[in-house]
């Protein structure tokens, strides 16, 4: 795996002003599409695939789609002929309370033994009621499984809704099938309670 090494969030706006002034400055240097790679796990739940291709189109995304291991499917994209060969630099949304996320920076390179480049991780130091409250706040489209009571999505062979947000059904009389909503969980450490690993 990737190098396992005061909640404050950062200010959004101050974020896309910089970025929409920088387009403004040279609308020739800034980038049309964004590189991205979408790993995908052995059994894909399909609405996740579908909210993969609707974002990628969204948002200018020159997306690579890998049914291969995470350490397979990165140094096949940043190898020598991989469409990411000039990749240096990779986004990544681990949070503290994800696994091998507690010793983690803002920054950190990879392992000696994985595909050479930096990870940045920018919410690193959110909490999960934090991200849901941001996704929120700016309207920004989630895959529907949240909104089923998912709240960490892997495949559909190890991922179900989570039991926390599960309704009581002498409240709501659906015989006990349905979930609250991804973003009414509270408590980081139940975001993976619905994982089988």
């Amino acid at each position: 795996m990737p190098k396992n090494d005061a909640s404050s969030s950062p200010d959004p706006f101050t974020s896309s002003q910089t970025t929409a002034a920088a387009a403004a400055a040279d609308p020739e240097k800034f980038p049309t599409s964004f590189q991205a790679l979408y790993i995908r796990p052995p059994s894909p739940f399909p609405e996740v695939d579908a909210f993969v291709a609707s974002s990628a189109a969204q948002y200018r995304l020159d997306l690579t789609t890998s049914d291969r291991p995470m350490k397979a499917a990165l140094t096949e994209y940043l190898g020598a002929s991989g469409p990411g060969r000039v990749v240096r630099a990779v986004f990544v949304g681990t949070r503290r309370t994800d696994p091998h996320g507690a010793a983690l920076s803002h920054f950190d390179e990879t392992d000696d033994d994985w595909p050479r480049f930096m990870r940045i991780h920018p919410v690193i130091d959110w909490h999960y009621r934090e991200v849901w409250r941001f996704i929120r706040a700016l309207e920004i489209p989630y895959c529907p499984l949240y909104d089923k009571g998912y709240t960490s999505l892997g495949g559909t062979d190890d991922t179900h809704p989570n039991p926390a947000l599960k309704r009581d059904e002498r409240k709501f009389g659906d015989g006990g099938q349905g979930f609250r909503p991804a973003y009414e969980l509270m408590e980081d450490e139940e975001e993976r309670l619905g994982r089988d690993r």
